[in-house]
């Protein structure tokens, strides 16, 4: 089942632990989700639109479900999902995933994956609640997984907002069931 509006809509940290072992669709590509971060409102100083709305972070006030791509380090792109309500800033950063289809490749980093996936910002707000192209569905994978500080960020370290699989090698034995 796709995931539905109502989904997204919920609390950021939520919705950033549920969608481990969700399974990511974009194109031909598909990967379960293993590690996420969330970034939510004015005052988070991580959050992009912490400083208030901009023509990049204007999205971000927008209805939850809408995907939300970024261009850092003057070279990578990443994948986030707008997340709660109407207004308030939030999204979950999409930080890996695991390939289940040949090459069964694990991509590790928000960057890496955007990369190997074709990722840019032609994709930044899609209704991923509607699109035939990007969306995520509930396949039933139910993985576990620890909350750590965020990375690859300078300010607000305090938070323990990242999420990720504690066994990687777990999603193997899964994958037969997968199509």
């Amino acid at each position: 089942m796709i995931l539905n509006r109502a989904f997204f809509g919920q609390d950021t940290n939520t919705v950033s632990t549920h969608l481990i072992g969700k399974l990511l669709c974009f194109r031909n590509f598909k990967g379960i989700i293993t590690e996420t971060e969330s970034y939510i409102g004015s005052d988070d100083p991580a959050c992009h639109a912490a400083r208030g709305m901009t023509p990049r972070t204007k999205i971000m006030f927008g209805s939850a479900g809408f995907s939300y791509v970024y261009f850092i380090y003057g070279k990578y792109y990443c994948l986030n999902i707008v997340t709660e309500a109407l207004n308030f800033p939030a999204a979950t950063l999409i930080r890996g995933i695991q390939l289940i289809h040949p090459p069964y490749t694990y991509l590790n980093g928000p960057g890496k994956l955007c990369q190997f996936l074709g990722i840019d910002l032609s994709h930044n707000a899609i209704d991923v609640t509607l699109s035939k192209s990007l969306y995520i569905k509930d396949i039933g994978f139910q993985l576990s997984y620890k909350a750590t500080p965020r990375i690859g960020i300078s300010k607000g370290l305090d938070k323990m907002w990242r999420y990720v699989i504690t066994d990687k090698d777990g999603i193997a034995a899964m994958l037969p069931h997968t199509t």
